[in-house]
């Protein structure tokens, strides 16, 4: 072969391996840009330079779709579904949440009808002091004529203020201070929700000289609450249970108080100390004390029941002091569906106590319903704390209470304003 023809054909074969590099990156192209998966590595079979790979997609046989993470997700749910242990495990569930759902609807149903029994119990309680009290001549209550068309309203609260047929001055003395009224006095009612009334029963001659006394100064002010009760000191546990009994059947309120007659009480200071624990179900107000309990005879506050207590020298549980406490519905209808198996102590505070032991009660200790009278109460008025009641300890109430209650009243009370300009 001349050197002429070996140039040529080593031309020829130059241009060929320059094609076939071309044809071999214009596959790879045409390869990235038509397919969308990874592609199988392969050698070119034309005259390529060693090293050189092609990339080629590998056919998907006809009629097989891929599926996706999600869809494969999908399927396993779908056969899991049709697995039967799956199936029942899901029907038990179903038939767990319908059985839970009607137990609900049980629960409810039983709360609503011990509400109706508690409501039809405190009726027949005030059914059966109203007969009593016609029975034994004594005289029925008023408030008690005015409450017996349905529909009651609601009220803040129930002030029942202990007295006795000694003590008319106090009353007097209280009716010129801290309670309002007349027209105030159903202002007070209306506009506010609060009743107050002064607590007496009868005497045991019924019908006689002190009962038709009490019954002209009914007539009078308006403001008494007779109950079917004996007066008499060592009766003030029974005297208790019965003004509670009355007052929840009379008046449907979120709280009821009691107080004694020679006690300073701000009114509009003690609504809105109450109104803080409205949301609450069973409470228990006033200044908890646990004091002695004295087994000597003949001293005052004796105890005869002192060995339910332990030894000599132990102290009472925990309970209010008696010249005021305030307890909520919930615990002044227990005591009136109970009233009649509830022991009595010799001490009423004491008897209240020990009625909420077992049950669950939240006792709250407020140092402001038992003030000291002058200066005590007035400085702590001046500092922006008023009290809500103010009293003597060493009187178990004011000293000579009729003489100096509007002094009382002029140096520690909240103000007529205060009251008229509460929002409970």
């Amino acid at each position: 072969m001349s050197w002429k023809s070996k140039g040529e054909h080593s031309s020829r074969s130059v241009i060929s391996q320059k094609w076939s590099l071309f044809l071999c990156l214009g596959s790879f192209c045409a390869g990235m840009l038509f397919t969308n998966s990874w592609v199988v590595l392969s050698f070119c079979d034309f005259q390529c330079f060693d090293g050189i790979e092609r990339m080629w997609t590998v056919p998907e046989p006809k009629g097989i779709t891929r599926t996706t993470a999600m869809e494969a997700e999908r399927l396993k749910l779908v056969s899991e579904g049709c697995d039967p242990k799956i199936l029942h495990l899901k029907e038990v569930k179903r038939e767990s949440k319908e059985i839970l759902g009607e137990v609900f609807k049980t629960h409810n149903a039983i709360q609503t009808l011990d509400k109706t029994i508690s409501s039809l119990e405190m009726e027949l309680s005030a059914a059966r002091a109203a007969q009593e009290s016609i029975r034994s001549g004594s005289p029925l209550s008023q408030d008690i004529e005015k409450n017996e068309s349905p529909g009651k309203r609601k009220y803040l609260m129930v002030i029942g203020i202990n007295t006795a047929f000694s003590s008319r001055k106090r009353r007097d003395s209280v009716r010129a201070t801290w309670m309002p009224q007349g027209e105030k006095r159903k202002k007070l009612e209306e506009e506010k929700g609060i009743i107050a009334r002064f607590v007496i029963g009868h005497s045991a001659t019924s019908g006689g000289i002190l009962d038709r006394a009490v019954e002209a100064e009914d007539r009078k002010h308006g403001d008494l609450l007779r109950l079917d009760h004996v007066e008499g000191y060592l009766e003030l546990s029974a005297k208790t249970k019965i003004y509670f009994a009355t007052a929840v059947a009379l008046w449907d309120a979120d709280f009821y108080i009691k107080v004694d007659d020679d006690v300073h009480v701000n009114i509009a200071t003690l609504g809105e100390t109450l109104v803080r624990h409205r949301s609450k179900p069973r409470v228990y107000i006033g200044c908890m004390k646990s004091g002695p309990v004295l087994n000597q005879k003949g001293v005052r506050y004796h105890e005869p029941e002192y060995w339910k207590f332990g030894e000599a020298g132990n102290k009472y549980f925990r309970h209010a002091t008696g010249q005021l406490y305030a307890i909520s519905k919930d615990l002044a209808t227990y005591i009136s569906i109970n009233q009649h198996v509830l022991h009595k102590y010799a001490n009423e505070d004491v008897s209240l106590g020990s009625w909420f032991i077992g049950l669950d009660v939240e006792h709250i200790d407020d140092r402001r319903l038992c003030c000291g009278t002058p200066p005590d109460c007035e400085w702590k008025a001046q500092a922006g704390n008023v009290c809500v009641a103010s009293f003597d300890w060493t009187c178990s109430g004011i000293c000579r209470s009729a003489d100096r209650i509007k002094e009382v009243h002029r140096r520690c009370g909240e103000g007529e304003n205060a009251l008229w300009s509460a929002s409970f």
